[in-house]
C-alpha cells in the first residue's frame, strides 16, 4: 500500500479534527488567560495577578463545602441511576404485551429539557401550594405543610433523587442497546444448565453488557458533575449555600459577584478534577479486567 493511500483517510477526517480541536482548545486557552489575570465585571483583562485567582478559590471554605457536596451529588446520582436502570432495561428487553408503550413512557422524560423538569419539581415541592403537600394531606398522612426545600438537609437528598429520575431514560436506553446485542442462544444454553434469574444476570447478562455499563457511568459522571439546572432551579444553592455544588458556586462567582477571574480558575480546577475522575475510573476498570 502506498504512502498516499495510507494518508488518505487522515486527510479526509483532518477538517473535523481541526474544527473539534479549535472548539476544545480555544475555550481552555481563554480560561487559562482569564484565570491568570485580574478581570473586571465586563471581562476586560487588568494585568497578570500571579495566580491570585487560584489562591482566592483554594482559600475559600465555600469551595471545599461545594466540592464535598459535588462528590456526594455525583456519586449518589450516578450510582442510583445505574442500579435502577439495569433492572428496568432487563424488564423492557423481555417480550410482553405493551412493551413498545412501556419503552415510550420510559423514554418520554428524556425529551423534556432538564430546566423545565426542574421547574415542575419546584412547583410540586412548594411548601404552600405544592402537589406533594396537597396529596399527603388528602391521604391524611400530614396535617401541616412541609417546606421541602427550606433546609439543605432535606432539599439536597431530594435533588439527588430528582437527578436519578431524570438520568434513568438515557441510561436505560444505553443498557437496552447492550441487551439487544446479547445472543438469545446464550440464555437458552444457560437454562439447559439450570441457571436461575440471579445466576443468569451475574454470569451472562452482566459480563456481556459491562462495556455498556462503563459507557453509561463515564457519560453520566461527566453530565452529573457539571449538571446545573436541578440545583439552581430548585434552591439556587441555598438556603445559605447549603446545597451549592461546584457548578452553582461557579455561576455565583461569575454572574452574581462579577469575579470572572475566580470563576475561570474554578472552571479549570473542575476540568482537572473531572479528567482525574474519568481517568481513574478507566484505569480501575482496565486493571480489573486484566
Amino acid at each position: 500500500m502506498t504512502r498516499k493511500k495510507l494518508l488518505f483517510p487522515y486527510i479526509l477526517i483532518s477538517p473535523s479534527i481541526i474544527f473539534a480541536s479549535f472548539i476544545i482548545i480555544y475555550p481552555v486557552f481563554d480560561l487559562v488567560n482569564l484565570s491568570l489575570n485580574k478581570v473586571n465585571r465586563f471581562g476586560k483583562l487588568r494585568g497578570f495577578n500571579e495566580g491570585a485567582n487560584f489562591i482566592s478559590i483554594l482559600s475559600d471554605q465555600l469551595f471545599y463545602d461545594s466540592l464535598y457536596r459535588t462528590f456526594i451529588w455525583t456519586f449518589g446520582v450516578v450510582v442510583g441511576t445505574i442500579i435502577i436502570s439495569i433492572p428496568i432495561a432487563i424488564i423492557l428487553n423481555e417480550k410482553f404485551i405493551g412493551r413498545g408503550i412501556a419503552r415510550t413512557i420510559i423514554m418520554l422524560p428524556w425529551a423534556i429539557s432538564l430546566a423545565m423538569s426542574s421547574v415542575v419539581w419546584r412547583w410540586a415541592l412548594d411548601g404552600e401550594f405544592g402537589m406533594f403537600n396537597h396529596t399527603l394531606k388528602q391521604l391524611n398522612l400530614i396535617e401541616d405543610n412541609i417546606f421541602w426545600l427550606a433546609t439543605g438537609d432535606v432539599a439536597f437528598p431530594i435533588q439527588i433523587l430528582i437527578g436519578i429520575l431524570v438520568s434513568i431514560p438515557f441510561t436505560t436506553t444505553v443498557f437496552l442497546g447492550g441487551l439487544s446485542s446479547v445472543p438469545l442462544e446464550i440464555y437458552d444454553s444457560g437454562k439447559m444448565d439450570g441457571t436461575n434469574k440471579l445466576s443468569e444476570f451475574l454470569y451472562i447478562t452482566y459480563p456481556l453488557i459491562k462495556p455498556f455499563i462503563n459507557i453509561a457511568i463515564v457519560i453520566n459522571l461527566i453530565n452529573v458533575f457539571n449538571s446545573f439546572p436541578i440545583i439552581w432551579v430548585l434552591t439556587e444553592g441555598g438556603p445559605a449555600n447549603s446545597t451549592d455544588i461546584l457548578i452553582t458556586y461557579l455561576y455565583k462567582l461569575a454572574f452574581k459577584f462579577g469575579k470572572i477571574g475566580n470563576a475561570s480558575a474554578l472552571s479549570l480546577i473542575m476540568f482537572l478534577i473531572l479528567i482525574i475522575l474519568v481517568v481513574l475510573y478507566i484505569k480501575v476498570q482496565i486493571k480489573h479486567d486484566e
